[in-house]
């Protein structure tokens, strides 16, 4: 049975649309707190029936009834993508959970193996919600506001079940969705700004690499009556060139989204610039290294438990291999959840320096945007930084050939490049700067990533 056609099912959704999207404007820090000490009970409860969890409760010595709220939490054991890997697929889903009414999704697998969760039409929905709510800090409507989203629509990806299989077709049949069109992120570049250019839409979704295709073709002549609003950005580390390429090339302001396969929505950015956390759907823990909650504005792994869904339950869950750094500041804008500072990379990507201590990908890709700006030029297409040894670094530029013979010339721009790496780094590394036609993309992932580090990391300190 379709679940959209069970009365208590239809009362479930309108109650979590009703309530749970203002929520974050709505209720106070303290009401917060108390909502996702009663969620994490009750997710606790489901995770407890699940074969691989309940095992793991088991030789951890807690039980369900331990978890009071998110003070308890540190008492569950670790989730971590072995586990999630090892078990699939009946072990990580309850006891006689009807896999056939559920989705199955798989993350990228950076690593070469991607982990596989199954998540229900509920979880499905409450990413809706999460998108909804983005669009009302911006002030935009779901029914309304006329949106173009490239994404991956190839099958098995969170999109493709998304917007193909669960949620948004039996949407499409209830309520009009016109205002909304998503493409493939696989279709040429100059075809997917054509389309876009067509619809005239007021905000541009996808992550960062294509964004900066489109701008790109934009600032060579495609895609005239492209003009929206606001860009949104997602999927992969969003650095401050990038970011900066888009904003001047749109004149719109970038708003960026940090989400996972495995645990759905984690937070987003206002149009203050801060990062809040979807603290009614997530508990976020950092940690060191040695699982040491870490002081705010410092680096730390994210450790994530998700707070809903009856799939497979994402539990103090430490597979996302993300550092971030938290903050105790409050915002202005009216949302009331904690915040995010930098979201500054994955862990496997920091630079490793000589004497042990550690650079986050964030620290580095500020630089290129600085010179940018400095000099008032943007011919640096795309950068990518290596570290090939634990002395040596290599910087791939692409430059833009239409701009590459106007002020200042590309020997300067790489000229500062070396210098202010060098000044970052420190003069015991060796610094390359090679100009290459392309830089490839990871293959795995289908991204280029922005910091790539072939060393093997020690447990060291970041500063």
């Amino acid at each position: 049975m379709n679940p959209f056609f069970n009365p208590l099912f239809l009362s479930r959704i309108l109650i979590s649309y009703l309530f749970d999207i203002d929520r974050v404007w709505k209720a106070s820090y303290a009401e917060l707190k108390k909502y996702q000490d009663k969620s994490l009970r009750r997710i606790v409860k489901h995770a407890y029936s699940v074969p691989f969890y309940h095992k793991k409760c088991k030789k951890h010595g807690v039980h369900p009834h331990d978890i009071r709220g998110v003070k308890d939490v540190e008492k569950l054991p670790f989730v971590t993508k072995n586990d999630l890997r090892e078990n699939f697929p009946d072990g990580i889903v309850p006891v006689g959970f009807n896999k056939k009414n559920s989705f199955m999704m798989s993350t990228s697998g950076s690593t070469g193996k991607p982990v596989f969760v199954f998540c229900d039409i509920f979880s499905a929905i409450k990413s809706l919600e999460a998108f909804v709510r983005g669009l009302r800090a911006y002030g935009g409507s779901w029914r309304k506001t006329r949106i173009v989203l490239i994404i991956d629509l190839s099958p098995g990806s969170v999109e493709y079940t998304f917007f193909t299989q669960s949620a948004m077709p039996i949407l499409k049949k209830l309520v009009p969705l016109e205002n909304i069109r998503y493409l493939h992120i696989g279709e040429k570049p100059e075809l997917l700004i054509e389309k876009i250019n067509e619809f005239n839409p007021e905000f541009i979704g996808s992550d960062p690499n294509m964004l900066r295709i489109l701008a790109y073709l934009k600032q060579n002549g495609y895609g005239r009556d492209v003009k929206p609003k606001y860009v949104l950005s997602g999927g992969s580390m969003l650095d401050s060139y990038t970011r900066q390429y888009i904003e001047k090339t749109f004149d719109a302001k970038v708003l960026d989204y940090y989400a996972t396969t495995e645990a759905g929505p984690i937070a987003f950015e206002c149009l203050n610039g801060s990062y809040h956390i979807n603290s009614d759907f997530v508990i976020l823990e950092f940690l060191d290294d040695e699982n040491q909650p870490v002081e705010p504005e410092k680096p730390g792994h994210v450790v994530v438990t998700k707070l809903y869904g009856g799939g497979t339950p994402i539990i103090r869950y430490n597979g996302l291999d993300d550092l971030v750094i938290h903050s105790r500041d409050i915002c202005s804008c009216g949302i009331n959840t904690p915040l995010i500072k930098h979201i500054v990379g994955r862990s496997t990507d920091v630079i490793i320096l000589p004497n042990g201590k550690m650079l986050t990908p964030f620290s580095l890709t500020g630089i290129p945007a600085k010179i940018m700006e400095e000099y008032g030029t943007y011919k640096i297409k795309q950068f990518q930084i290596i570290q090939h040894k634990i002395d040596e670094i290599e910087i791939l530029v692409v430059i833009d050939d239409k701009t590459r013979d106007i002020e200042p010339p590309v020997e300067k721009i790489l000229k500062e490049l070396k210098e202010r790496f060098q000044e970052k780094i420190g003069s015991d590394i060796k610094i390359f700067v090679s100009e290459v036609p392309e830089i490839q993309k990871n293959e795995r992932i289908d991204h280029t990533k922005v910091v790539i580090s072939k060393i093997k990391k020690p447990h060291t300190s970041i500063p």
